[in-house]
C-alpha cells in the first residue's frame, strides 16, 4: 500500500497553519473591506436598527469617531448611508441636493476633523423621496429614467463639495453614470471616483436596509422595471461594460453571496476593478444565526469574506468590516 501511493499527497501543505498560510492563493485583509453606517439626525445619538442585529444608526459626531476608529483598524473606506426624516422627504427628493443634508453633513464633519478615510457617499433618490424610489416617479407609477438624471448628477456634484471621494450611484438608471461624470469634470471633480453599482438585482436580501434607512415604509409597488432580473448573467455584463465605458473607475455586484458566479464572470471578462457588497439580508441572516450559537461566528464572517475574494473582488462593502478587522489585525 505506502509503496504503490502516488508521490503527490495534497494534504501535505495542509498538516501546518504555518504551512496553510503560506500556500493560501487569497489573503483577506482590513484594506479590503469597506464599513457601511447610517447616518441619523441628533447629537451623540446611537439608535439600535431593528432588522440588523449589532447595527446602529449613529449622529454625524459619532460618524466621525466611526471614522477614526476605521483608520485604526485599517479599513480604508466608509460607506455612508442617511436616515432621512420622513418631514425632508418629497416625491422629486429634492433633499438629495441640500447641501446641507445628513450625507454632506457627514462628509464635512470627518474631513474637517481631518480623519485620513475614504468617503463612499450612495447617490440614489430613495432615501429622500415619498415613494421610496430610486429615481423620479411618474402621475400614473412609472419610473422616469431620462428625468432622473439631472437631480442624480446634482446629487453627486452635492456630495463632492462636501468632501465625498467615491461616488457610488445605486439607482440603476440608464446613463447615470455618464451624466454624473459629466457633472463632476464640469465642476472640476476630476479626481472624485465612481464606483457604479453596475450589476444591482432585485432582490429579497435588501429589506433590512431599507429599515435602517427610513424608505421601506414609503415604497409603492417594488423596483423590479429599473433593478435586475435574478435569472440573468449575461444582462450583468452588458451593463457593466456600459458603465465602464461611460466612465466608472470601479464596478459593483449587489447583491454578494448570492452572485458569486456574476462577480467572477465580471472579473474574469473586464479585468477591472470590482465590489461586491453583503447586503443587509445576508447579514442579518448570518448574525441571527449567530446569535442563536448556530454559526461559530469568527470562522463564519471570515470564511464568508474569504468567498468575495476568491471570487475575484478587489473589495467587500459589509456590515462586519469592524468585526473582520478585529480578527484579522490578531
Amino acid at each position: 500500500m505506502t509503496a504503490s501511493f502516488p508521490a503527490l499527497r495534497l494534504r501535505r501543505p495542509r498538516a501546518h497553519d504555518w504551512s496553510r498560510r503560506l500556500h493560501a492563493e487569497n489573503v483577506l485583509t482590513p484594506a479590503d473591506l469597506i464599513w457601511p453606517v447610517f447616518i441619523r439626525d441628533g447629537e451623540n445619538e446611537r439608535e439600535p436598527v431593528g432588522a440588523m442585529p449589532g447595527v446602529d444608526r449613529l449622529s454625524v459626531d459619532l460618524i466621525v469617531e466611526a471614522a477614526r476608529e476605521a483608520v485604526d483598524l485599517g479599513i480604508p473606506v466608509l460607506a455612508l448611508f442617511p436616515n432621512t426624516p420622513p418631514d425632508a422627504r418629497s416625491e422629486d427628493g429634492r433633499e438629495a441636493v441640500n447641501p446641507d443634508n445628513l450625507m454632506a453633513r457627514a462628509c464635512r464633519a470627518v474631513k474637517d476633523a481631518g480623519i485620513p478615510i475614504g468617503l463612499l457617499t450612495d447617490v440614489a433618490l430613495d432615501p429622500y423621496t415619498s415613494h421610496g424610489h430610486d429615481g423620479l416617479l411618474s402621475g400614473d407609477g412609472r419610473i422616469l429614467n431620462d428625468e432622473s438624471l439631472d437631480i442624480l448628477a446634482a446629487q453627486a456634484v452635492n456630495q463632492a463639495r462636501a468632501g465625498a471621494d467615491i461616488i457610488a450611484p445605486s439607482d440603476m438608471m440608464d446613463g447615470r453614470v455618464a451624466a454624473i461624470r459629466q457633472a463632476l469634470e464640469a465642476e472640476g471633480f476630476r479626481d472624485v471616483q465612481i464606483m457604479s453599482y453596475a450589476a444591482k438585482y432585485a432582490s429579497a436580501f435588501y429589506g433590512p436596509f431599507r429599515d435602517a434607512v427610513g424608505s421601506g415604509g414609503f415604497l409603492k409597488g417594488d423596483k423590479k422595471t429599473y433593478q435586475m432580473d435574478g435569472a440573468n448573467s449575461d444582462e450583468a455584463m452588458r451593463e457593466v461594460a456600459m458603465d465602464l465605458e461611460e466612465g466608472a473607475d470601479s464596478v459593483m455586484v449587489k447583491p454578494g453571496l448570492a452572485y458569486l458566479d456574476i462577480i467572477a464572470r465580471v472579473k474574469a471578462r473586464f479585468n477591472a476593478p470590482v465590489f461586491a457588497y453583503q447586503v443587509s439580508g445576508e447579514y442579518a441572516m448570518m448574525q441571527l444565526a449567530i446569535e442563536r450559537g448556530i454559526l461559530e461566528r469568527d470562522r463564519a464572517i471570515l470564511e464568508v469574506l474569504t468567498a468575495f475574494k476568491r471570487a475575484g473582488v478587489n473589495g467587500v462593502l459589509t456590515y462586519y468590516a469592524r468585526d473582520a478587522a478585529k480578527l484579522l489585525g490578531r
